[in-house]
């Protein structure tokens, strides 16, 4: 193909769309859930809330079957819809996935990360030592360290299913972060996993991420 084929066929191609609406409407959505102004439990006005942020209600339909898929919001027959409430049972079935998921991963990041990974990893782990005293920061920070570590090990599937794992987790009241002492808990536990980390200790890095979550969920229920 000439210069000039390659010109016109790059002219007549479809231009790429903007990202839709509706995925927009589907992250305000989100993080209303995350901060509780949408509590668990609660119907969704779908009218109000469409007058409320400008739009039609089919993007904003469209948004909350995107939030259905994560588990985030329950679509009931001829009730609408409603922001998921996450039960005990819930909560204790997320941290048995997730610890399972993410002590394989440190098992493998301990025997074969390169060292850029493993440099990501301290970089937020010394970013969640100075952020012990701020919560919100401190769980941001340490969502995103055990993304990290998830990615890490290469298994995309793991990863993806631990992300919608978090989106659930998130709508917890009890949520193990938020109860008194536990942050600190949290640090000292991360401080010994990323140890068995740099010194390439597969079952214990494995081990400890095991108990990680164990303790979590014991605050957390």
């Amino acid at each position: 193909m000439s210069a000039r084929d390659s010109n016109q066929a790059l002219s007549t191609a479809p231009s790429l769309a903007p990202r839709a609406l509706y995925l927009d409407v589907a992250e305000r959505l989100r993080q209303q859930i995350y901060t509780r102004e949408l509590a668990p439990g609660s119907w969704i006005d779908e009218q109000a809330l469409a007058a409320g942020y400008g739009i039609s209600r089919t993007p904003l339909r469209e948004a909350l079957k995107v939030l259905a898929a994560e588990g985030l919001v329950t679509m009931k027959l001829r009730r609408g819809a409603y922001v998921t409430e996450v039960s005990a049972d819930d909560v204790s079935q997320v941290y048995h996935l997730l610890s399972l998921l993410e002590s394989d991963a440190a098992r493998t990041v301990a025997a074969q990360a390169r060292p850029e990974a493993l440099a990501m990893l301290t970089a937020l782990h010394e970013r969640l030592e100075k952020q012990v005293r701020h919560r919100d920061a401190f769980f941001a920070t340490n969502e995103a360290f055990h993304l990290a570590l998830l990615e890490a090990a290469g298994n995309r599937w793991a990863l993806q299913m631990a992300n919608d794992l978090r989106k659930v987790m998130k709508l917890s009241r009890h949520h193990s972060l938020l109860q008194s002492g536990r942050l600190v808990d949290s640090l000292a536990e991360h401080r010994e996993l990323m140890l068995a980390l740099l010194n390439g200790q597969p079952d214990e890095a494995a081990r400890l991420m095991q108990a990680h979550f164990e303790s979590g969920l014991k605050a957390a229920v």
